[in-house]
């Protein structure tokens, strides 16, 4: 926990913020579910308790985030919508901004990004995950 105040609601701010953009990721496929709400529960974590268990008894919580955390798994499905949707967004944002050191920094996160799914996030089939969610549940 963050013991600055400041810091403690600047990250409630950006919790509740992602939280948002998590749930309009829900709705809308092009913007990326899972993301977002893992930014909410470092946000949560890291500032307040009371958000943090509210955050992990909620249904968001359980459907799109319980699996994901406890067993490193995610749908295939999933996984390529938000490897595309998030390899996307920071190509059109290094093209947009221009900028050398920018132009450097996106590739190095692409990387990176490819490189943590593909060695610690195991792709399961719909039928698989189910089976690991449904004995989270037990």
């Amino acid at each position: 926990m963050i013991k600055n105040k400041f810091i403690k609601v600047l990250l409630i701010i950006l919790g509740i913020a992602s939280l948002i953009i998590g749930c309009v990721g829900i709705i809308l496929p092009i913007v990326p579910t899972t993301p977002f709400l893992l930014l909410t529960s470092f946000c949560f974590i890291k500032s307040s308790q009371k958000f943090n268990a509210w955050f992990i008894n909620s249904k968001l919580y359980k459907k799109y985030l319980e699996n994901f955390k406890r067993n490193k798994v995610m749908k295939i499905h999933s996984e390529i919508l938000l490897l595309s949707g998030v390899t996307c967004l920071l190509i059109v944002s290094m093209y947009f901004i221009n900028n050398y050191v920018m132009s450097i920094i996106f590739p190095i996160l692409i990387f990176f990004k490819f490189a943590y799914f593909l060695c610690f996030i195991k792709p399961v089939s719909k039928k698989e995950y189910t089976n690991l969610k449904n004995e989270l549940n037990k």
